[in-house]
Order: C-alpha cells, then structure tokens, then sequence
C-alpha cells in the first residue's frame, strides 16, 4: 500500500463500522429472518447449570460480592489452564488473564502493542470487532494471508517504512473464522508462524469458535505448534483468545488472553487501570458452568448447529442462481458468500429487509472498504424451517438484483 492507500484503509474501517452499524437498525423490523448477528441460540443456553451456578455462589459467602484480583478468579484460571492443556498447550494459571469477554481481550492488545502509524497485519476479511478495537490505536493495515501467500517479511517491512510506520502486530482467527467460515491448514498456521518469528511481533489468535467444529479434523492451535517448537510458552510470541461466549453463555461476559507470563503480567496492568477485574460472581457461575457442563453443552450445540448449518448450504445450493459462490465451512457459525461483482451487499440489504431477510454486507470486513460484493451469513440463531425460506428470498432477491444490473 501507498501512503495514500494506507490512510484510506485505516478511514475506512472506521467509516465501514459506522455505516454497517446504521444498517442493522433497519433488523428492528417484525417478520424479518436474520442472518446477520453471530448470536448464539439462546434455547441451547445451560440455563439451569447457570442458575446453580449463581446459588453456589451466593451461599459460598462474601466471595461472589467482593473486589477480586485482576488477574482472575483463581478456580477458574486453573479450569482454563486445563483446558488449554486438553488443546496442547500446556500452562499453568499464571499464563492465564480473565477479560471481559474476549473482545476487552483485544482491545488491551491493540492498547499494549499499537501506537498512532502502526501496522497491523489482519486477514482479508478479517473480524469487525478486531477492526473496531485496534482502530482506537489509529494504526495501518496490511494484508495477511496466510492460506493464499503471503508477502515476504522485506516487502511488509518496506511497505511499512514507506508509511514511516512499524509493523507491530499480527492478527487471525485460525478457525472457522468470522466472517468467512474458513479454517487454516497446518502449512498455513506455520507460514504465519514464520512470519511473525522474522518479524518479531506477537501473532494474537482470536480462537473464539475453536470448539465448533462440526467435520474434519482438528488442528492444532498456533499457540500449542510454537510451544511446541520453542518448549515453553514463556518463549512463545503467540497470544491466544479464548471466550464461553459461544459455548456456555455470552451475558456473563467471560473471556480469556492465554500468553506469555511477562505478556499477562503486563495485560494484567492494563486490566487494573480499565476495570480492576471482571465481575467476581460472574466468574463464579462461569467456572461453576465450565466444571459441570462444558464436555456436554459443547456436544448438545455441535449437534444443533452442523444441522442447520447443512440446511443453510442445501438452501444455498437450491436458491442461489449462477455466479453466486459461497464458503462450506467446517465449523462456527458463518458462510461467506461472494455475489457477481456489480452487485453490492450493503445496496442489497435495505432491499432485503424489506423482503423479510437480513445479513451482514461484507464491506466491513475488509479494513480498505473494498470487495463490496461479499456477505455473511450466521446460521446459529434461525431454526431450520427459518434457513430455508430466508435462503429462498435472498436467492431471488440476488437473482433479480443480477438480472437488473446486466
């Protein structure tokens, strides 16, 4: 990218959050089928292992309503150590720091490691409220690819030096990512790995739908290959975000960065100056949830979403006309859908909603405002009957668009 580009890009992320936040008041609407939100299905909540949860920690005493350390609550912390030992990483809790849902998460890392000029390498597409967090910090954007070829380690750094800037951060989301469903290859997670080694910048891994896999096998996360190839997460460059927020329940708000300690350490400062700590009794309930429902809940909405999942590719494959490509993901929540080029996501969704559908344009996603002709889909929310027809009004809705733009 030019200078001129740069700040283009860095202008239109901000200005893409804006306007799709204007659009998806327009999902107000009664009778409309959204395929917009990447919300979990409520119904599927482990309502009542929550609701336990909460008595335990109320009868426990004082603990549930007192300030706690930044850190985390410490049962917790040992849960999600666990846990990230099941997925290969083995650590203990001092490498764990419990955030506010993972997206406080990457606001502290965009905090940490970003200043004004700064570049940070993301995918494209990439995760709107990973744009929307580091644009606080004012950096520039360049693109990272790493399925697809990435540019040399020289070309990022002269690109960035032709903007007087650094690069400082690398941002992906190796798993079923938002918004394009995809998942890295192991060849792809090692480029990424190389890449970041020879630049010396941290690789934050937004792992948020990392239990959602529905086929395939699993791969491992970048954090457990470069602990495994330095042998010690202590020397490990990876930062990994995870969240309950798909899984157990996204109102409690729990997340967690698994890092480095010296990286936690210094998360852990960054917590204490925004907010001191996480709501303690909302940890409670949380690590309540995870010790006596996650292997179960994990499975029951594994089920629930492959199903409709498979009905919104069938529905796809029924409705969609020629020239319309979509992504068949292996897990999480999204397909990306690619319309012909002179259509417009964001033109087509005022049109949309008033024919009773909803989605996500793909516009935002990209931090220079381009490839306008992309859309997201979320099939977690709409039950199976509600996927085929709104399937059924997009697809005529795109071919009539197609047809008047010929």
């Amino acid at each position: 990218m030019t200078i001129g580009e740069t700040h283009y890009a860095t202008r239109a992320a901000r200005m893409r959050a804006s306007e799709i936040r204007e659009l998806l008041k327009l999902l107000d609407r009664p009778g409309v089928i959204s395929f917009a939100g990447g919300i979990p299905d409520p119904t599927l909540f482990p309502a009542d292992t929550i609701r336990a949860g909460y008595e335990a920690a109320l009868a426990a005493g004082d603990t549930a309503l007192q300030y706690s350390v930044s850190e985390g609550y410490a049962p917790l912390r040992q849960w999600i150590a666990r846990h990230m030992a099941s997925i290969g990483v083995p650590c203990g809790a001092d490498n764990i720091v419990v955030t506010s849902g993972s997206q406080q998460g990457l606001d502290y890392l965009g905090k940490l490691f970003l200043s004004p000029g700064d570049t940070a390498l993301v995918g494209w597409p990439t995760y709107l409220g990973a744009l929307q967090a580091f644009n606080a910090y004012e950096p520039r954007y360049d693109r990272l690819e790493p399925e697809h070829g990435n540019a040399t380690p020289a070309a990022y750094r002269t690109a960035a030096e032709a903007a007087g800037s650094r690069v400082r951060l690398a941002y992906l989301t190796p798993d079923f990512a938002n918004p394009s469903g995809e998942t890295l290859s192991l060849a792809a997670r090692e480029r990424a790995l190389a890449l970041a080694d020879e630049l010396d910048i941290p690789l934050v891994e937004d792992s948020a739908y990392q239990a959602l896999r529905y086929d395939g096998a699993d791969v491992p996360p970048l954090l457990a290959l470069d602990v495994a190839a330095k042998g010690d997460i202590d020397r490990s460059r990876v930062i990994h975000c995870g969240s309950f927020s798909k899984t157990l329940a996204p109102g409690l708000r729990i997340g967690w960065i698994c890092a480095a300690r010296g990286v936690v350490q210094k998360l852990v400062l960054t917590k204490q100056a925004a907010d001191l700590h996480t709501p303690t009794i909302n940890q409670m309930v949380m690590h309540h949830a995870a010790e006596h429902a996650y292997p179960a809940q994990v499975a029951k909405i594994r089920a629930a979403y492959r199903d409709r999942r498979d009905r919104m590719l069938a529905a796809l494959q029924r409705h969609m006309p020629a020239g319309v490509s979509w992504t068949r993901p292996e897990g999480g929540m999204f397909i990306w859908a690619t319309l012909p080029e002179r259509l417009d996501g964001a033109e087509l969704l005022a049109r949309a909603v008033d024919q009773g559908v909803a989605f996500v344009p793909g516009r935002a996603f990209h931090a220079d405002g381009t490839h306008g002709n992309t859309l997201r889909l979320s099939f977690s929310l709409a039950d199976g009957e509600a996927i085929g027809q709104g399937i059924g009004r997009l697809g005529r809705l795109v071919a009539g668009a197609a047809k008047a733009a010929a």
